[in-house]
């Protein structure tokens, strides 16, 4: 069972389950009008809302899923300082309630994979973070991803319960969304290309990884479940830049000509500038390593974006 499986992560995830693997997989979602172009319509579909125990508790207990990753998240974090509470209630709450659901009334329950996030280690002075650095969320949506991590971690510690959190430092290669710095910039100079582009810090550090890399961590930690349960993994490239240096390689590979226009974007409060994080424990306790490289993984953005500019304003 996959949450969130419309999602970017989600989106890349169950085609590689169904085609390469034959997993049989079923998707669990809320019910928004308009979403039935984003996967196949022969994938088995459920609908609820994660705050919702009842039904929650009614599909696990009917479709009795020996594996949940678990993806399914509010996640824009300027959106969580406006709504606190519904970001709590879906983070917290919903993924309380599939865990709870799964312990209770799936005895032959084998696994729960779940997306963490890096965010939680927020304003930590311990960089690059390694999964034993000291968290301190320094937004809402920080806040409720962390809360629930450690709920996960408290069930597996006193019901034996088998959860893995998955921490993946920023993901790139979005079709669809330009509203994430990589997509951002390369859709600005695309779609003008001998003008001004936007764009936030440029002193800020992101460890950028393309979303094969993302997905096959998934695909590791269900393939290595008795090296993988009952623990935290960072994923990442350890190849850290600056954003004006990722902006540098851009600006080559698009061959924009125009002007950058720094810190025009609002901070938001406690923003986090340096965002690294340590993967060792991933690559030696998984074996897991990334295969993309920045340059590679921007190639192949841009190629995407260049033939479909009838998307670039979504």
């Amino acid at each position: 069972m996959i949450t969130g499986a419309t999602g970017f992560v989600g989106s890349h995830l169950v085609p590689r389950l169904i085609g390469e693997d034959q997993y049989e997989v079923h998707i669990l979602e809320r019910y928004v009008t308009g979403r039935y172009f984003n996967l196949r319509r022969d994938i088995a579909t459920h609908f609820a809302d994660l705050r919702d125990f009842a039904t929650i508790r009614n599909e696990i207990k009917l479709l009795q899923p020996d594996v949940l990753i678990h993806l399914a998240a509010i996640s824009p974090v300027s959106y969580s300082y406006d709504h606190p509470s519904e970001v709590i209630e879906t983070n917290l709450l919903g993924t309380m309630n599939l865990l709870e659901s799964c312990r209770q009334y799936c005895p032959d329950f084998k696994h729960a994979i779940i997306a963490g996030t890096t965010e939680e280690y927020g304003v930590s002075p311990n960089r690059p973070a390694s999964e034993e650095a000291l968290c301190i969320p320094n937004s809402p949506y920080s806040v409720s991803k962390h809360a629930a991590s450690e709920y996960a971690v408290m069930m597996n510690k006193a019901y034996n319960f088998p959860a893995t959190i998955m921490r993946a430092t920023n993901s790139y290669g979005r079709k669809d969304d330009s509203h994430f710095f990589i997509e951002k910039a390369i859709s600005q100079m695309i779609n003008n290309s001998n003008g001004e582009v936007f764009l936030g810090e440029a002193g800020a550090t992101r460890d950028f990884m393309y979303i094969d890399d993302h997905i096959d961590a998934y695909l590791n930690v269900l393939q290595n479940r008795e090296k993988a349960i009952g623990d935290i993994f960072n994923f990442s490239t350890g190849n850290a830049k600056t954003l004006a240096e990722v902006t540098e390689e851009i600006v080559k590979l698009t061959g924009f000509r125009g002007q950058i226009v720094w810190n025009s974007i609002p901070h938001r409060p406690l923003d986090i500038i340096d965002h690294r994080i340590n993967s060792q424990k991933a690559r030696a306790v998984l074996g897991w390593t990334t295969k993309v490289s920045l340059d590679s993984g921007l190639a192949k953005t841009i190629e995407y974006w260049k033939s479909k500019p009838s998307r670039l304003e979504k």
